[in-house]
């Protein structure tokens, strides 16, 4: 699995959880990050190239593309390039958010690359006449979170809840906050100061892990047996050390930092 830095870790959380027997090989391209503030031909490059490396190196049996943003400019382009390889992706959970909110008022919160995404824009077009959705394109808040700057983090949270509108259970308020990058579970707890506990946070990492579940069962692929000896590794095209320190600070589990 991949992503455009550390965000996919809460990604890679939920596939452990749901997946206990698998090995993950997770890879942050730091190097180039954040994707969202990038154009499509960038991202599709990046991730076509990191496919090709995880597939040669690591000889993977499927893929996970940890990132919004590069679900919605390459995915098609990697399935199409590895027909037989399941290839899961994310992508803001809209319609969990249709399903769970009684108002029918949700935020959205995303990168600006995911938000003018022609895959993004059909996905919201399909459910614009069950809900009202208010869309805000959160610049520089993956970065902040990449690089744990905590004064950022706390302005930008505060910036964009601000411009999502009114939070709360009435007919005309945000009850659901869809978080559209896989970054932004980290800070749910600095986001939900400014929207209180009745309204509720989705993000994708527990369908991801379901999806992924699925086509690994029914390419016949699932390891049902433990393995002690069998470690998550991390790579990191940047600093090893950032990608070491967002690890020990939100991987549930311990993972091996490849040299």
């Amino acid at each position: 699995m991949f992503d455009s830095g550390v965000g996919g870790l809460s990604v890679l959380n939920a596939l452990r959880a749901e997946l206990p027997h698998e090995r993950f090989v997770y890879f942050a391209d730091t190097a180039n990050a954040p994707y969202g503030e990038r154009g499509d031909a960038f991202v599709t490059q990046r991730t076509l190239a990191i496919a090709v490396d995880l597939i040669e190196r690591h000889r993977i049996k499927a893929l996970v593309v940890a990132c919004n943003t590069a679900t919605a400019a390459a995915i098609h382009l990697v399935r199409a390039t590895y027909p037989a390889l399941p290839v899961v992706g994310v992508e803001p959970a809209l319609k969990p958010a249709v399903a769970t909110s009684t108002t029918r008022n949700i935020g959205v919160l995303a990168t600006r690359g995911t938000l003018d995404s022609l895959k993004f824009r059909k996905l919201h077009a399909s459910l614009v006449a069950q809900a009202t959705f208010n869309l805000v394109p959160c610049d520089g808040l993956a970065a902040a979170i990449e690089t744990s700057n905590t004064a950022e983090i706390a302005e930008l949270c505060a910036r964009y809840m601000h411009a999502a509108g009114r939070f709360g259970t009435a007919p005309d308020q945000i009850d659901t906050v869809v978080l559209g990058c896989t970054h932004y579970p980290f800070v749910t707890d600095e986001l939900r100061r400014h929207a209180g506990q009745a309204v509720r946070f989705i993000d994708t990492g527990a369908p991801v892990a379901l999806q992924t579940r699925r086509l690994l069962t029914a390419a016949h692929a699932l390891t049902e047996e433990r393995d002690d000896n069998i470690a998550t590794v991390l790579e990191s095209s940047g600093a090893q050390e950032a990608l070491a320190a967002a690890a020990a600070r939100w991987l549930r589990q311990p993972a091996v930092l490849a040299c």
